[in-house]
């Protein structure tokens, strides 16, 4: 689909949408790469306030350097059908305000599809950021955000070649595809020298002398609803970290819905031991101070499985697919699923050998910010038609 602008409109304007933690390491380069194009675009930012944790969000706006929103809609959580809803119906009055060329979304979350749906509703046309990631599992909430917002968006941006055919291969047209590269490796790579060391967190925690006397530590994220919401998976996949740390610390970084279920579940207790170290939610230098300099990663997310890949690091997925395939084909990533033998087998490998060697894919370069600018650039001036 292809929206023509306005002909009275004369200067352009991009609306950008973040909603939840993952969205502001996609975000940031992309302002800074959209504010460098000059005054004759004006960029705004709109947070829904989807994840609603002020220390953090300020936490990480101040971190990346984002500027602060122009509008927060302050959501908050909900089910999924409410938490969109609300989205869609705060954020049409700030559509209506703001009246732009058009909205970028980036990502997968419920914002990225309810604001996609209130724009594409309204004329104005969308453009997505990580378009094409398929983990061609549909119980996955997210994996109906990325079809969904990937059928209504004007101009689609890929972070690997396997997102182009994903997208051809569900009807898009390759004339409205753009394979740019990685917009979290920008980030990643601008703020690799500002990362929080590990000693001095573990300091800050009051665990300084967690590492005494071991050689490594493994780093611990677990959040998703199929690992954590039921007490059984809960469990096995926690006994399974115990055996890994007894041989190798591990730092758990507790997402609060882990936190929760962890306690409902009455499984805390099995969690005090020495080897192992229970820490809040991280900052964004924080986290990748703890990851860029750990043995191996063990992981839900899949944000963590592409930075793993750009650092080297190992990296075990928790999880019986990906949506981004080129971390195992070409990167550091081992899918293990929630089977024991399997990560420890993935974990005896690393252990042992190093684990995968991997290199850094395609674009992923730290420029897929200046490619995207470039990009929405030409696609304005050309009437935003591809």
């Amino acid at each position: 689909m292809h929206t023509a602008m306005p002909a009275s409109q004369t200067r352009r304007s991009i609306l950008c949408v973040v909603g939840a933690r993952p969205n502001f390491m996609k975000m940031a380069p992309i302002m800074a790469a959209l504010a460098d194009l000059g005054p004759e675009l004006a960029v705004s930012l709109v947070h829904t306030g989807q994840h609603y944790d002020v220390a953090m969000n300020h936490q990480y706006f101040e971190a990346l350097g984002i500027p602060q929103p122009d509008i927060n809609l302050e959501v908050g959580s909900g089910s999924h059908a409410a938490q969109t809803a609300e989205v869609m119906r705060r954020f049409e009055p700030a559509l209506d305000k703001k009246q732009p060329s058009a909205v970028l979304v980036v990502g997968d979350v419920n914002s990225t599809l309810a604001c996609a749906l209130v724009a594409t509703k309204k004329g104005i046309p969308v453009i997505h950021v990580e378009a094409g990631l398929r983990s061609f599992d549909r119980a996955m909430p997210e994996e109906i955000n990325r079809i969904l917002t990937d059928q209504i968006s004007d101009l689609l941006f890929t972070t690997e070649r396997s997102g182009r055919e994903n997208l051809l291969r569900e009807g898009i047209a390759d004339s409205r595809i753009r394979f740019v590269g990685n917009v979290m490796i920008d980030t990643l790579r601008r703020n690799l020298e500002r990362a929080v060391p590990a000693s001095q967190i573990l300091k800050e925690a009051g665990k300084e002398t967690f590492l005494n006397g071991h050689d490594g530590y493994a780093v611990l994220t677990m959040h998703r609803p199929s690992n954590v919401d039921d007490p059984g998976t809960l469990r096995t996949l926690l006994e399974t970290i115990l055996k890994i740390s007894a041989r190798l610390p591990v730092i758990f970084p507790m997402h609060p819905r882990t936190r929760a279920m962890i306690e409902k579940s009455g499984l805390g207790e099995m969690l005090d031991v020495p080897q192992l170290v229970q820490l809040p939610p991280m900052g964004y230098l924080e986290m990748l101070g703890l990851m860029k300099d750990a043995r191996v990663v063990l992981t839900d997310s899949g944000g963590i499985q592409e930075e793993t890949t750009a650092l080297g690091v190992p990296c075990i997925t928790l999880r019986n697919n990906t949506e981004r395939p080129v971390t195992v084909d070409e990167g550091t990533n081992t899918i293990a699923g929630q089977d024991p033998a399997r990560i420890l087998a993935a974990f005896d490998e690393i252990m042992q050998g190093g684990g995968k060697a991997g290199r850094v894919p395609e674009f992923w370069d730290g420029q897929a910010s200046t490619r995207i600018a470039a990009a929405i650039r030409s696609w304005l001036e050309n009437g935003l038609r591809s």
